[in-house]
């Protein structure tokens, strides 16, 4: 899977991170970056556990997810609509301010579900950083919290 690649579930055959991100128009990298480093704490999981970023597609032209995908190493997903709004279901958070721009409950948990799998499971409910948002899922069966 290569960088900036739409994809369905990532099936790697390997349990992995997920990091979903939704951010506002022109997020910074750093602040893009902050927002994950916050929810890799509250989880207590480590940068180099994260195996793919994912966001809406939609957000195909935000610089800043797109350079810490590549500072980091890791391939970007970019969600269909479709895809998220399936995956919403399983998200924890509700936003109706969300829900009312994007059609989905939280994009960061929607991505980051719909990137890793039917099996995910949201690690925790996605947290706020300035102007960005990050979720973490677990791919696989072994993803419960």
């Amino acid at each position: 899977m290569a960088n900036g690649i739409a994809g369905d579930a990532v099936d790697l055959g390997e349990v992995m991170i997920i990091a979903g991100i939704g951010c506002r128009r022109g997020a910074s990298a750093a602040t893009i970056t902050a927002a994950i480093e916050a929810a890799l704490a509250r989880t207590g999981h480590a940068m180099r556990e994260i195996g793919v970023i994912a966001t809406a597609a939609t957000k195909r032209g935000e610089a800043g997810i797109a350079t810490v995908a590549t500072e980091w190493g890791v391939p970007l997903v970019f969600v269909p609509r479709v895809d998220l709004q399936s995956a919403s279901v399983r998200a924890l958070t509700r936003s109706a301010r969300v829900m009312a721009l994007t059609g989905v409950s939280s994009v960061a948990e929607a991505a980051a579900l719909a990137a890793a799998g039917p099996a995910a499971r949201l690690l925790a409910a996605r947290i706020a950083f300035g102007g960005a948002t990050c979720a973490l899922a677990k791919t696989g069966a072994q993803a419960a919290p």
